[in-house]
């Protein structure tokens, strides 16, 4: 077996599930820090099973182990890499925990309410009162994303002018509204996603996840 780091994602999702497996989160820091890594594919079956479980109680996906650690959820897992790979985490104590900070902050206080709106027109999209709620769920999504505009302002990255992994974990997170429009309306915040999205590691990190999936469509 490998030596190398290793990750955990599904080896088939539905198409409108392509792009936003939260193993590119992982990815993308694994290529911000120039580490490479291993990929085992699971099944859903397999995700719910007590062996996967031992890693991952929920039964999601990313999880990671290396020589040292095994550990599950993608906040833990890109700071873990980072800090490892000793890159998008400052030096200085208090812009390294700024930078903590901000991923915290992408995870708790700004993802519940991008995935509100992908439970709604996903996941419940059948339900009877899905179209009644919506309105609501879009009215919540953009006082946040006001929120995170004011702070955001005329800056290039959350803290200033360098990419940190609160960043990284930020526009991963904003990444979840791709598609739906919302973001037309927030155009500080839609460059930001755009400049995150252009470094070349997230490109790669993209790519080879995408690959999974076109590889077995290829098959």
């Amino acid at each position: 077996m490998s030596d190398l780091p290793r990750i955990t994602t599904f080896a088939w999702v539905p198409p409108f599930a392509r792009g936003f497996v939260r193993d590119l989160r992982a990815r993308w820091a694994f290529e911000e820090v120039g580490q490479a890594y291993a990929v085992d594919l699971i099944d859903a079956p397999y995700a719910k099973s007590p062996a996967h479980r031992r890693f991952q109680p929920f039964g999601q996906v990313p999880t990671y182990s290396d020589a040292d650690v095994e550990i599950f959820e993608s906040g833990a897992i890109a700071l873990h890499i980072c800090e490892t790979g000793g890159a998008l985490i400052p030096a200085d104590p208090a812009a390294k925990i700024r930078a903590v900070q901000w991923l915290i902050a992408a995870l708790n206080s700004v993802e519940p309410f991008v995935m509100s709106l992908a439970v709604n027109d996903v996941f419940e999209a059948d339900r009877a009162w899905s179209a009644m709620r919506r309105p609501k769920v879009i009215e919540d999504l953009d006082a946040r994303l006001h929120d995170l505009a004011a702070a955001l302002g005329d800056r290039t990255w959350l803290d200033g002018d360098d990419f940190t992994v609160g960043d990284l974990m930020m526009v991963s997170v904003l990444g979840g509204l791709r598609g739906t429009g919302v973001l037309d309306t927030w155009p500080i915040l839609a460059a930001y996603v755009a400049r995150g999205e252009a470094r070349p590691a997230h490109r790669k990190a993209m790519a080879d996840h995408l690959a999974v999936y076109t590889d077995q469509a290829a098959a």
